[in-house]
């Protein structure tokens, strides 16, 4: 796993990333990322291939149960913060969450973490 932050303040921390680690790149088996809160999550927005699609047919039927195994493809990077990665073709994925509420306390002074 690969963590960085500064999304809001010029994705500083995605772009560092990338230039530092582009020669391992090819190594990378997938980029995950969830940005929407804690809210329930219908499955992925995913630019990937077809080959990508398949090996992640498992992890819809696991999540099936829970509500979770829905798929959108999407034409570009569904996450700001791992563009870098999916315009060098790594399998991007965004958990596609229930939103309606996020922005409620996004940014605000009522976001804290008991609200999560």
């Amino acid at each position: 796993m690969i963590a960085w932050m500064n999304e809001e303040m010029g994705a500083t921390g995605r772009d560092a990333y990338a230039k530092d680690h582009a020669t391992e790149i090819p190594n990378h088996i997938a980029a995950i990322e969830s940005d929407l809160g804690a809210e329930h999550p219908f499955g992925f927005h995913a630019k990937m291939s077809e080959a990508a699609q398949k090996q992640l047919t498992p992890v819809q039927t696991a999540l099936a149960p829970f509500g979770a195994s829905l798929l959108q493809l999407v034409p570009q990077s569904p996450e700001t913060d791992i563009e870098p990665l999916a315009d060098k073709g790594v399998p991007a994925l965004g958990i596609w969450q229930n939103g309606l509420t996020y922005f409620t306390y996004h940014h605000t002074a009522a976001d804290t973490l008991d609200k999560i």
